[in-house]
């Protein structure tokens, strides 16, 4: 039986920034999927890594990553990156979260960084009270950015089942990217992968037993 919904906030909620990445990439020219490509490479301890760890500042950022690029053939700083992060809220994935909070649990573990307004590190006032709305929803919320740990550490979904006192077996957790469902499903979560929104809540509605729509 499950006892809870864990979501990630970026691409589930939201809609992903690899969309913006991508406008980006092709309004500057740049190759298909190079933001991607920076931080897939040295995953744990890239600029992207440390910055999502709150290990270095927005500044220290900007110069490691446009390092990065550079080494990739191309300029780009990291503070452009940062302004492509936050997403627009997908309404009919809240609507799922609001059907999900008054059967079970709901919690949020979030990749982020310090930087922008709140969780979702909008870059409006508009936007970040939008946001806070959201994250009001859930039960309990991890931030990558204060907690010093990132997905797809185990600890970090062992952290979110802890502190919603649930056991991984009676958990979903949703996400939209697959190095991030791994470790879930590994300790025993039912795993959604965040593509099509639309796919995704059948699946979730499948998993939880009731209506989510």
């Amino acid at each position: 039986m499950v006892e809870a919904v864990i979501w990630d906030f970026g691409g589930v909620l939201t809609s992903s920034p690899f969309e913006a990445f991508a406008r980006y990439e092709r309004e500057r020219g740049l190759p298909v999927d190079f933001i991607r490509g920076i931080n897939a490479t040295n995953p744990d301890t890239n600029a992207w890594a440390l910055f999502e760890r709150s290990e270095v500042t927005l500044d220290e950022f900007d110069a490691l990553f446009a390092t990065e690029a550079k080494a990739k053939g191309h300029d780009l700083g990291g503070r452009a990156v940062v302004e492509l992060l936050s997403g627009d809220i997908r309404p009919a994935v809240v609507a799922a979260l609001k059907a999900c909070k008054a059967r079970v649990k709901v919690g949020c573990i979030t990749n982020n960084v310090p930087a922008g307004q709140g969780a979702g590190m909008a870059r409006s006032a508009d936007k970040a009270a939008a946001v806070a709305e959201v994250m009001a929803l859930f039960d309990h919320v991890i931030e990558s950015s204060k907690l010093g740990i990132r997905k797809p550490d185990p600890r970090i979904y062992e952290l979110a089942c802890k502190e919603l006192g649930v056991s991984p077996a009676h958990c979903v957790y949703l996400d939209d990217l697959g190095i991030n469902l791994k470790p879930a499903k590994a300790l025993g979560m039912t795993t959604i992968k965040v593509g099509d929104p639309a796919i995704a809540l059948q699946e979730l509605e499948a998993a939880v037993g009731f209506p989510v729509g």
